[in-house]
């Protein structure tokens, strides 16, 4: 479990020294006092409180705390600051923050996460349970309380819509979730028809869940209404992160499922999500704030759950039902309440401090396991770094190099105009659109026109196994010169993903990714921007300071290379992940999802 530095032990065997120092006899090691205790379990908050922490956990809280206090108690006097539990992450993969658990943790910590429940589905698309493995080792070397799921899809799917770099089924699930307390459950089941029409591999990972007594988490894409949600719902699948619309959230919650409602860097759901509750009255306690996919950029000028804490107050949440949906719904859901998500005996003391009006959610300082670990903003605590071993190095295989002839389309006519499947990308959101669009056909041989908005999209399998390569068409872009990105971050399966109107550059920024051994390369005729990413072609092993810069430098070159979208490179990162509606790309070809499934669709129409 946890390391011994942190002290995050079983509450079993804390329960001698706890009560002994609830008695006073023997004395705590950190007294927190003159609080406005945010009490999350009663939904109130109480004046002129005390906090009295023995090692890592809560021994007492009350008005009066001075039994507890010895000669070496570390006392901090809040000044009537409020104190509220540590927020927690209800579903996040810290891969798409394109940093290593160590910096996402240096990271957050200051902005008042202290837990959450991570989805390591990135990694675990590239190196399998050895990728998983090496991610839950390094989140227990860090303050935070981290709770990690199993991947559920690796594939997303199945093989034949796309190549992924493992596989996990379920004999990989039960191995997994033995490793420890802290593998808290099965990640986002992403293949929702497999689920709903049996499929053995889907259902057999949700048994293996259910028998270990753990968690099975969710991400069902057709409509709220659908007959099929309930179907989904019976297979013991209990929370759901796809909530789009208020009418999301209700359906979910009536089915007695925890809905978690998503503020990422790309996806702004909240604002929508959340009138189940300030216009529909539902009761919040199965409602969730999470933020999914954020990136470091967005971390570092925006924050984590205190964003979405404070962005949720602002659309008409009450301030402490809002810490309630980021702490103790979120603990509730995951059956861990009894360790973190309040400021109660017995639990983790994992709790922040906070200025001002709550509803600012002004963190000014951050206590994990019963230690200072930040304050206004900054770390104060330091740790070990982790050694991140060699096989998550040198993963990208394209067994190549790639030339301009790779990027162009064949088309099922000589000359004239063809009409074409294109994805349309969808600023905000997760889901695209598909369009029928008309190009030109030269040569027999796709000619995009610049000044159409269009641009080319290919992806190649980057695994070492087969090869596969497609290409497909986006409009929404925006590109205004010629340009190309490339990147190795292309979910879930992180082939290696290009998207230009430039047929050389598209090469050149494909190979240039490719001989990095993973990252990012946003080119124009003039200009050049790197994003190395070398753990697993998705994170990077460097500070997280230098990532976040890293990660700005690439929005800041689509921005001036004419693409109009919110945190754009997220969003392309997306256009791989043949899970969610409406048309996706990947090595295997164009995919569609629809009501009736998922399957692989033509590029030409045949009109």
């Amino acid at each position: 479990m946890k390391t011994a530095a942190w002290g995050r032990r079983p509450l079993a065997d804390c329960v001698p020294e706890l009560v002994a120092a609830a008695r006073g006899d023997k004395k705590a090691t950190l007294v927190i006092q003159n609080v406005k205790l945010v009490n999350v379990v009663s939904g109130e908050i109480l004046p002129g409180m005390s906090i009295a922490v023995k090692d890592a956990r809560i021994a007492y809280v009350g008005k009066d705390v001075s039994h507890a206090i010895g000669e070496e108690t570390q006392i901090i006097d809040a000044g009537g600051k409020y104190a509220a539990p540590g927020l927690l992450d209800g579903h996040c993969h810290i891969e798409s923050t394109q940093m290593t658990a160590t910096e996402f943790a240096r990271a957050v910590l200051p902005l008042g996460t202290t837990g959450g429940f991570f989805d390591a589905h990135e990694i675990s698309n590239v190196l399998g349970l050895d990728g998983l493995r090496f991610m839950l080792e390094e989140a227990r070397s860090t303050p935070l309380a981290a709770y990690l799921q199993v991947a559920s899809c690796v594939p997303s799917t199945h093989p034949g819509l796309e190549t992924t770099g493992a596989f996990i089924g379920p004999e990989e699930v039960a191995e997994a979730l033995s490793w420890g307390e802290d593998m808290i459950g099965l990640g986002e089941v992403m293949n929702f028809p497999g689920v709903v029409y049996g499929d053995d591999k889907m259902i057999g990972e949700i048994q293996a869940t259910l028998r270990a007594g753990k968690y099975a988490d969710g991400h069902f894409t057709w409509k709220s209404d659908d007959w099929r949600l309930p179907v989904y719902a019976a297979s013991g699948v209990n929370g759901d992160h796809e909530c789009v619309t208020a009418e999301d959230v209700i359906e979910r919650v009536r089915l007695g499922m925890y809905a978690k409602m998503r503020q990422g860097s790309a996806w702004h759901d909240v604002a929508a999500t959340i009138k189940a509750h300030t216009e529909g009255g539902l009761d919040t306690r199965r409602m969730i704030l999470v933020t999914d996919d954020r990136s470091s950029e967005s971390l570092m000028n925006e924050g984590h759950m205190n964003f979405v804490v404070r962005h949720a107050i602002a659309q008409g949440v009450k301030p402490v039902t809002a810490f309630q949906m980021a702490t103790i719904n979120t603990a509730e859901r995951f059956g861990v309440s009894r360790d973190i998500g309040a400021i109660i005996p017995g639990a983790y003391a994992d709790v922040i401090l906070l200025d001002g009006n709550l509803a600012d959610v002004n963190v000014v300082m951050t206590i994990a396991a019963g230690k200072v670990v930040a304050e206004h903003g900054r770390m104060t605590a330091d740790w070990e770094r982790y050694d991140i071993p060699e096989l998550a190095f040198n993963t990208v295989k394209l067994g190549r190099k790639l030339s301009a002839d790779d990027f162009a389309i064949a088309a099922p006519i000589e000359t004239g105009k063809a009409e074409v499947r294109a994805i349309e990308v969808v600023e905000n959101h997760v889901e695209t659109i598909e369009r029928q669009v008309w190009v030109d056909v030269v040569n027999n041989k796709v000619n995009l026109d610049p000044a159409n908005g269009l641009c080319k999209m290919a992806v190649f399998e980057r695994h070492g196994k087969g090869g596969g390569q497609a290409l497909g068409v986006l409009t929404g872009i925006g590109f205004n010169k010629p340009a190309a990105i490339a990147m190795t971050v292309s979910h879930d399966s992180h082939n290696l993903t290009v998207i230009g109107n430039d047929d050389e550059l598209m090469a050149l920024a494909g190979n240039m990714v490719a001989d990095m051994q993973g990252g990012v390369v946003m080119l124009t005729e003039d200009e050049v921007s790197e994003f190395p990413l070398t753990v697993g072609g998705i994170m990077s092993n460097e500070p997280f300071e230098t990532v976040a810069r890293q990660s700005e430098g690439i929005s800041q070159a689509l921005i001036q290379a004419g693409c109009p979208l919110n945190n754009a490179f997220m969003t392309l990162s997306l256009l791989a992940l043949v899970v969610i509606p409406e048309i996706r790309l990947s090595d295997k070809g164009l995919v569609r999802i629809s009501a009736d499934g998922i399957d692989i669709v033509p590029l030409f129409t045949g009109k």
